[in-house]
């Protein structure tokens, strides 16, 4: 659509849809000019008579002014009123997204000066205002505002509720409604989160008010509310089926045993990022009414998932309780579905395209299925011939693999995931198949838009041999998979001994179609597009291959959308995948003044967990037929982790440091420890899964072996750390007596949104920055490094100018001269982490875990050199698979010259080279969780 036009539709919707209440209260009409004026009057201030005359800052202006009506459309596209000070911080935002930082201070300066000439002349709140509810109007009753914030403000530290209550009161105007009201407290006390934190709990207790309003139909106190709750827990179940949106089969449960199992305290567990993601995205809703609240939520979840069980009852408050606590968390599309209908709950589609028609739109259709219910797919298009290969049955020529990735590519953004998430799917090509270069251009920006695919991911799946033809700086051949049609199937030495054939029929004449390259050139383009575009990523054949427990039943062609899943496909199998997270955080204890791993209470997590991923996959809905077969053939699971980084703070670990490397080692040695002897255990009570003979685990063969099979197969390039701390023998005798029920148990994924929810750092991320404003799609959310501000706070550090120095440092701490130094090496943030500490804490998680990890790598100022030492590094670790390449832009490296403080304003997240939102709505994926 042409800029223009949409401009002019979204202010003459702005223009119908929104009123705004100004600072006396009275409600105008919205005239997105004034916005206009106002960013001009900034460009003015900063640049003179330049900016007054220039077409293009007017040119620019409009478009700023465009960005701020169209976030207001997107939080509230039904309209309404909207205060002026909200308006004034979407235009702080949009500057500084824009880079236009000079003008975005002298903005937030101006505002700051009217804010204080006000002060100096600010009348009382003894006014009068009348609130309206339904058709009823009412004296608003300043006691019972305050009482109701008193509440919200319980229990926690260094919150003042009159702040909020006088905000609110300021924000008001006579004749609000009641609904209006509700908004207005919580944006009053989400305006303070970056001044205390622990404004961020009461801000979700505000909107758990409104919620509980929404639902109950009242607003009640929390003994009230949790004798409600209880009450209304059947009256929800009955409803949701009624609206054809719960199975039935939840009616069979004891309702009221469940109902009394509910613990309406763990409500205040929420941060307000967390509960309003569950708001917007997950709580079940009749015609946008919700009918679910957080607890009532997590019980039907725990419902879904024990349907099956023998004693139900006690199974599915066992769940809850796992839950509900933030122990663990399911994936997203386990949290969006089960109990209900469509009970779709695995996260990850794996499949393979056979080289015909049939079977290329065969599985674009099954991808087009299997996203429909908020699954992530990755497709293996390695078998489908390359361009200019000879088609027997019309003696033409092929086009390749390219024009049906644009059929792909297109197909994901017609079919979203059931309406709350876009589409998304990763394709895989082998290194050496003959339409490689172009498959490395798909995401540019520039070329033939027909054979770009700029809303799905690509990935490079790499075998050994390129690698060492990359080290010896020797010729790579490429060829069409029509030709070589085995290679597919083969690794390791087998895949090397079959390659050298080939390239000897080539150089004979009997092979015509192929491309031969220098390796060294080729690795330097596949770094080169990864830098500019993100794509694809690199992951390693080899290692996923030679370490898989199934390589007697199949192959692994491919990972996943996340790359943390390593399963066979073929044209008979669909790898499915599901998932869910323990949260690390909850699983530390002090001992003798140290925090140390809680292993007993990981134990009992995970034995709960990994019965509830099990149950998945009897309980879930299929879409295709070899789903379903591949998923009850092999029972695969991915258990992962999550809060990783907030462990670290909490022991006082430096993400770069040997410390956190060992830690990463331990704690995945645990995790891995019990989710196999788990999946032991369920093999003695229901069977180990049907193809357990002849696989690695029936041979004796754990993932940590298999190191060994790898450097093997390589004849070296493997550099692994190899030692161990638990007493392995009692999982391998536990397996020999009695199976695995799972083929695989354990798969970091990315964790991007139930991280949110529980509020911990994503999957084994390093913190992104300690003060930024994360947008997704519930808005624009405050996030505060809790921990660093606790920390501060005992050194008598955290005052206004700390907050404005982070601000404008946009995050880091690295340059702000009075922090110690101490400080700032725990608090590093992602991109002040040396990449290589990621890829050693990543190697030692990785040979305890059967599947991968979603591994993204932070470059502050990247080099072909550094990608070059990284990626290599990679391979030689061991690793099975990366993910995203994340890279700083020039605009935040070039604004770390200045003398900080100046910007008295949330930075939005710094502009990166490449930050694709990998087709979802967050910065980080969020496809699998």
């Amino acid at each position: 659509m042409d800029t223009n036009i949409s401009q002019d539709v979204n202010l003459e919707q702005a223009a119908n849809l929104y009123q705004v209440v100004r600072r006396s209260g009275d409600v105008v009409s919205f005239q997105a000019d004034k916005i206009n004026v106002a960013v001009h009057k900034a460009f003015i201030a900063v640049h003179g008579e330049t900016a007054q005359l220039s077409s293009s800052v007017r040119q620019q202006c409009k478009q700023l002014t465009e960005q701020v009506i169209s976030t207001l459309l997107r939080r509230q596209p039904l309209g309404g009123t909207v205060h002026i000070e909200t308006i004034q911080d979407q235009v702080e935002l949009a500057l500084m997204r824009s880079g236009e930082h000079d003008v975005a201070r002298a903005y937030v300066l101006y505002r700051e000066k009217r804010a204080q000439e006000r002060a100096k002349t600010q009348p009382s709140h003894d006014v009068t205002i009348h609130v309206k509810e339904g058709n009823n109007t009412k004296l608003l009753d300043i006691d019972w505002l305050t009482s109701m914030v008193s509440e919200a403000c319980h229990g926690l530290h260094d919150v003042e509720p009159s702040l909020i209550v006088n905000q609110t009161l300021r924000d008001l105007y006579d004749g609000i409604s009641y609904i209006e009201l509700e908004k207005a407290l919580i944006m009053s006390s989400r305006s303070l989160i970056e001044r205390e934190p622990q404004y961020n709990y009461v801000t979700a207790r505000l909107l758990l008010k409104q919620i509980q309003r929404e639902v109950l139909g009242q607003t009640a106190n929390d003994k009230e509310v949790e004798l409600s709750t209880r009450q209304y827990f059947s009256q929800f179940i009955k409803k949701g089926i009624e609206a054809e949106l719960l199975d039935h089969k939840l009616a069979e449960f004891d309702l009221t045993i469940l109902a009394n199992a509910i613990d309406i305290k763990r409500d205040r567990q929420f941060g307000y990022l967390g509960l309003q993601t569950l708001y917007d995205r997950y709580f079940l809703h009749i015609n946008e009414q919700r009918i679910e609240l957080p607890q009532i939520f997590f019980m039907r979840v725990a419902m879904g998932l024990a349907l099956q069980e023998i004693n139900r009852e006690e199974k599915a408050i066992e769940f809850y309780h796992l839950l509900s606590s933030f122990d663990f968390m399911s994936s997203t599309p386990t949290l969006f579905n089960s109990g209900t209908k469509h009970s779709q709950l695995s996260s990850c589609y794996l499949t393979t395209v056979q080289d015909d028609l049939n079977s290329i739109f065969d599985n674009i259709r099954e991808n087009a299925l299997l996203q429909k219910y908020a699954g992530g797919l990755g497709n293996d298009w390695t078998p489908v011939r390359a361009l200019s290969s000879r088609i027997k049955g019309t003696n033409g020529k092929s086009q390749g693999v390219i024009p049906f990735l644009k059929v792909v590519n297109d197909t994901a953004v017609a079919v979203n995931q059931g309406g709350k998430r876009k589409g998304a799917v990763c394709g895989y090509l082998e290194t050496w198949h003959l339409d490689i270069e172009e498959f490395l251009d798909l995401r540019k920006n520039t070329g033939d838009d027909r054979r770009r695919t700029h809303d799905m991911n690509t990935a490079n799946w790499i075998p050994d041999l390129f690698m060492k033809r990359v080290d010896q700086n020797q010729d790579w051949t490429l060829f069409s998979p029509s030709d070589v049609p085995d290679l597919h199937d083969k690794y390791g030495r087998a895949f090397e001994e079959a390659y050298l054939r080939y390239e000897s029929k080539a150089d004979s004449g009997e092979i015509t179609l192929f491309k031969r390259v220098s390796a060294v050139q080729l690795w330097r383009r596949i770094l080169s597009m990864l830098f500019e575009t993100g794509h694809p990523w690199i992951t390693f054949k080899d290692p996923c291959n030679i370490r898989s427990p199934q390589q007697h039943v199949g192959v692994v062609h491919s990972s996943n959308l996340c790359t943390e899943i390593t399963l066979n496909t073929s044209d008979t199998e669909t790898a499915v995948c599901n998932l869910g997270s323990v949260n690390l955080l909850q699983h530390i204890k002090p001992v003798d003044g140290i925090l140390t791993v809680d292993e007993e209470k990981l134990r009992k997590t995970i034995k709960t967990a990994m019965r509830m991923l099990d149950n998945v996959i009897d309980i879930n809905f299929y879409a295709v037929a070899k789903a379903r077969n591949s998923n009850v053939r092999h029972r695969p699971v991915g258990l992962g982790i999550m809060g990783f980084q907030d462990m670290l703070h909490a022991m006082r670990i430096p993400y770069a440091s040997n410390q956190a490397v060992e830690l990463a080692d331990s704690t995945m040695e645990q995790v891995c420890f019990y989710a196999y002897l788990a999946s032991t255990e369920l093999a003695a009570e229901r069977g180990a899964y049907s193809s357990f003979k002849g696989s690695l685990w029936d041979r004796g063969i754990l993932p940590l072996d298999t190191l060994t099979m790898l450097e093997q197969e390589r004849g070296g390039y493997l550099e692994v750390d190899l030692s161990t701390r638990l007493d392995w023998s009692i999982v391998r005798q536990a397996i020999a007596q009695h199976g695995m029920r799972n083929s695989n148990c354990v798969a970091i994924a990315p964790t991007a949104t139930i991280s949110n929810i529980v509020g911990v750092s994503a999957s084994i991320e390093p913190d992104y920055q300690n003060l930024y404003v994360k947008s997704n799609l519930s808005g624009e959310f405050t996030v505060v490094n809790e921990s660093l501000v606790n920390d501060l706070k005992q050194r008598g550090l955290w005052d206004e100018a700390m907050i404005a120095d982070i601000k404008y440092y946009d995050g880091s701490l690295s340059q702000i001269e009075r922090i110690p130094q101490d400080l700032k090496e725990l608090y590093a943030t992602a991109f002040e982490v040396d990449p290589k500490w990621l890829i050693e804490a990543a190697a030692r998680r990785q040979k305890w875990i059967d599947q991968a990890q979603s591994l993204n790598l932070y470059f502050a100022t990247p080099s072909g050199k550094k990608l070059n030492e990284i990626y290599v590094l990679a391979w030689l670790r061991g690793l099975k698979t990366t993910y995203y390449l994340r890279s700083l832009g020039a605009s935040a490296a070039e604004k770390s010259t200045g003398q900080g403080g100046e910007l008295n304003a949330v930075k939005i997240q710094p502009q990166e080279t490449e930050i694709k939102q990998c087709l979802i709505d967050d910065p980080t994926c969020e496809a699998c969780q």
